[in-house]
Formats: structure tokens, sequence, C-alpha cells
């Protein structure tokens, strides 16, 4: 009991001083904060505190000015305040460099993004032959390939991890047709790092290093620790039984097989630098001409397939989601999960703003949804909100259509994979969704097919999903967290029973943790 009383006390303690903790980039002096920021700084110790997270490091680009902002700690068993340099793995904002350095080698005519990948990589096979031999990279960089995308096998070590992984694709099924629906694809953007290799024609973290990293100055970014030493580094925690944060130091590693996808570990600083980088025309800060300002625009325009991805999206880009807004400006975001490790990244390029946000711990979505799903930070520093969603219910007889059993499959390090399963059923003019006879959300239809996710108790969690249709018009997938989850049948559990269980979206590896 003390040692859990004591990690309460020091979490309490590390968000209500998170100032001594500051650091501030040199464009913005301590004291010359907007009220803005202040409140900002507010939601993230508030969000510390209830949801139980050790350390945070923010970065601001607002009005022309930076803001780089460190809080609380990064391990509650040995504490070092958190800084701008504070290390953490990002995830899968990773894959908006992988984008970039894919484009750095389009520019250099090593690769096209409507040629397809057998034009690079000739054996290259998924489970499906013809959909294998017609898949464009842009399909790969904006998620509309169409295989089943969250595969994470652990390869190796080596240099060839992650051409051993794409030889295992071979497997993996196809659930939609090449650049037909947008689904989330930890797999196709693994794959997008074997091109990376095959253009530049070195392992891929050196020609992350070569293309993007370097040119940009990004000195604390890296996908080994041993690459920067002396780094500080965010410990994961996770949460233990009694909600305290506990350091899992183990979390950190991650396969290099799919470190295309999400290996990426960086720093708020770093991340700024980055958000500066892609609101620009293309040039380093020294003026090097990174990319032309054509490739710029592609990256952030002429989206894939849309859907949601937490939020509604228009599609992806380069990498890049695309998201709509009420008053017409884009917001470009990306963000990503690991254990133990969850981060949020956005840019509103119309208005100039940039919000970057690092967590390390499990708790970490839960702020991460305050500012970068709920739409209060676009609203307070952009002027922009998100399309409108007010829940209205439906009849029995609209919600028939909706109701059955949805599973999705996963595949893990060891290959082997995992069925998330659960069942949808109509309940008081919305739908339950159900795993082992209890309830964990509800969804609330605000428009056709679109539904805002909800807590059983009713409370938003900040989420939008839609269900995706077939070819004869009747409802095939629950599209949630990006991914797809295949309707196959009556739901098997119609009445709830229990305690609630815990909603838990993410970006990677498990993006709804229902057993099933």
């Amino acid at each position: 009991m003390s040692e859990v009383m004591s990690r309460r006390n020091l979490l309490r303690a590390v968000a209500g001083s998170a100032a001594a903790a500051v650091t501030t980039a040199p464009s913005a002096p301590a004291g010359a904060a907007p009220s803005a920021l202040r409140e900002l700084e507010q939601k993230i110790r508030d969000g510390m505190a209830r949801y139980a997270i050790p350390g945070v490091a923010l970065g601001v680009i607002h009005r022309g000015r930076e803001y780089v902002r460190g809080f609380g700690v990064t391990n509650v068993d040995d504490p070092s305040p958190v800084d701008g340099d504070t290390v953490f793995r990002v995830g899968s904002t990773t894959k908006t460099f992988t984008g970039t350095a894919v484009m750095r080698l389009v520019e250099r005519g090593r690769l096209d993004l409507d040629r397809t990948v057998r034009s690079y990589l000739p054996d290259f096979r998924t489970a499906d032959p013809a959909a294998s031999d017609r898949v464009t990279l842009r399909q790969v960089l904006n998620h509309s390939a169409g295989w089943l995308g969250d595969f994470f096998l652990d390869t190796g070590t080596g240099d060839d991890a992650i051409a051993r992984y794409v030889a295992a694709m071979s497997g993996l099924p196809q659930l939609t047709p090449p650049g037909r629906v947008f689904a989330y694809n930890n797999a196709a953007l693994a794959l997008a790092g074997r091109l990376v290799e095959v253009a530049a024609g070195m392992p891929y973290e050196q020609a992350i290093r070569a293309l993007v990293t370097d040119p940009l100055g990004l000195r604390h970014s890296a996908f080994f620790l041993d690459d920067m030493p002396g780094a500080t580094v965010a410990v994961p925690h996770g949460i233990d039984p009694t909600g305290a944060a506990v350091p899992q130091p183990g979390y950190f590693a991650m396969p290099r097989s799919i470190h295309a996808a999400g290996g990426l570990i960086s720093s708020a600083r770093d991340q700024l630098c980055w958000a500066r980088f892609h609101l620009g025309d293309g040039r380093a800060p020294g003026g090097t001409r990174i990319l032309s300002r054509r490739s710029m625009r592609t990256m952030q325009s002429h989206p894939g397939p849309g859907g949601t991805l937490f939020v509604e999206l228009d599609g992806m880009g380069v990498t890049w989601m695309l998201r709509p807004t009420a008053e017409g400006p884009e917001v470009v975001q990306h963000g990503g999960d690991w254990a133990g490790q969850h981060s949020g990244f956005l840019m509103v390029p119309a208005r100039g703003f940039a919000l970057t946000v690092l967590t390390n711990s499990e708790g970490g979505p839960g702020l991460l949804a305050e500012l970068f799903a709920d739409d209060w930070a676009l609203r307070r520093f952009a002027g922009v909100s998100n399309l409108p969603a007010v829940p209205h219910s439906l009849p029995a007889v609209a919600l028939a259509g909706y109701e059955g059993r949805y599973s999705a499959t996963q595949i893990g390090f060891d290959g082997a994979p995992v069925t998330v399963g659960f069942d949808i059923v109509a309940d008081a003019g919305q739908l339950s969704v159900r795993a082992e006879g209890k309830e964990g959300a509800r969804l609330a239809f605000y428009r056709k097919d679109y539904v805002l996710v909800l807590e059983p108790g009713g409370a938003d969690t900040h989420t939008r999903a839609d269900f995706v249709r077939g070819a004869d018009g009747t409802v095939a997938w629950l599209r949630i967290g990006g991914r797809l989850y295949r309707r196959s049948g009556p739901a098997t559990a119609r009445r709830a029973t229990g305690t609630p269980l815990p909603l838990r979206p993410s970006t990677l590896p498990y993006p709804m943790r229902l057993p099933g």
C-alpha cells in the first residue's frame, strides 16, 4: 500500500508542479505564453493526474512562435524531469518519416507513386496474387492496399529484418480490393520501408537518417538508443489494478521488422522541427531544399478513400491523415501508440498551427483523445472545429441492419493469429458493443453509417467510427480505430451482464481491446 500511495503522491506532485520541468524555445521567452497555452498546460496537468501519466512533453507552433514544454518525470521509480529533449517512441508518426523518404526517392527517379510494388519487388505477394500484382506504391502509402494490416511478426535484429517480414506477407489475406477502402495498415508501411531500402541501397534506418533526420538536423531522433548516447529516455509505464502508473522498461522494445511503421524514437523539440518542415516549403532550417513544393503538396493532398480513424477523414495523402473541419481548412495529422508510449501530432497549415504531445503511460490515450480527437485545441488555437456530430436515436428496425457478430484478426510478434470479436446489438435507440456478455461501448448515430463511440455509461470517448457497406449495399464491416471488423452472422450475446469492459482505442498494435 505504501508503494502505491507514494506513486500516486508523486504523480500528483509532478502534475501540479510541471513548471519545474519547463523548457522554452528561444523564440518564446518564459512568461510570454498566451492564455491559450496556459489553458493547454492546465489541461495537460489535469490529464496527467486523471490518467496516471508520469511524464508529458509538449510542442506548439502558434502565431509564428514556438513553445516547448516538459511536465512530470521520466520514471516514477527513478524520477528525472521531462524536458523538450527527452526521447519517447513516437509510434506511427514514424510513417510520415517513411513517406517523406519515399518522396525524396521519387524526386530522384528511384520510385514512382503510381507504379506497382512489383515494379520494384518482383517477388512480392500476399495471399491474393491478383491484388498483390496490381497494388501501387500510392495505395500502400494511403492505407488502401486492402490486405490484413495488423501484422507484427518479429523477424530478428539483422539488416534483413524488413526483407524477411515482407517475404512473410505472402500469407496475408486480402480484405478489400486495392484502392477501394481505407483501412489502417501497418503491414503496408513496413512494406514501404522495404521499398525505401531497395531504392536507397541501404538499411531502412540508415536511409531515414541520410534522407530525412540528418538533413533536418533532428539530433534527438533515431531508431536505436545507441545512436543517441546520453539521451534521457521517457520510460514506459503500465497501469496497475489500483490505477497507479508502474514502470515497464521492457515495453520500449520493438521488432526491427516494423520500424518503418512505428519505430522512431524522438523528442518534442524534434517533433516540432518536423512540424515546422511540413508547414513550410520543403526546405531545411538552413535553407537547403529537401523536397520540392510540389512534393510537399502531394503529401498533404489527393487523399485516398475516406472514412474514420478516431476522427473523420477525407482520406490519407502520402502517409498523412487529412481531416476535414466545419470551417474548411484541413487538419494534417498523425500520432502513434506503442505499449506505454502514446503521442499525438497535428498541423493546420492554413493557420500556421502545430501541436505535438508525447506521453509515457498506458493512460496516455485518454489525454490524447481530449487534445487530438476532440476539437478543443483546434478551436482554441486555430479557429477550426470538427464536422458537426449530433447523436440521435434510431428505431429498432433501422438498427437491425447493423446488428451482428464482428471480428478481425491480428498477427503477433510470434506469427500467431489472434481474433478480436464482439457483438453489436440494438439497445435503446443506439447500438451496444458487447464481448463475453459485457458491454464495452455504445455507438450513437449522427448520420447514415457514422457513429460516435461512447462509454457504456454514455460518456464521450471523442472517437468516431463508421460502417462500410459491401457491393450488395448491406453492412459488411465496422471501421473503428481505422481497422475493419467483418460482420459475419448474428450476434451471440443479446443481453449485457456484469461489469462493463474498458474501451482502449489506439493505433498500434491493438485498436480495440475487447476480448473475444
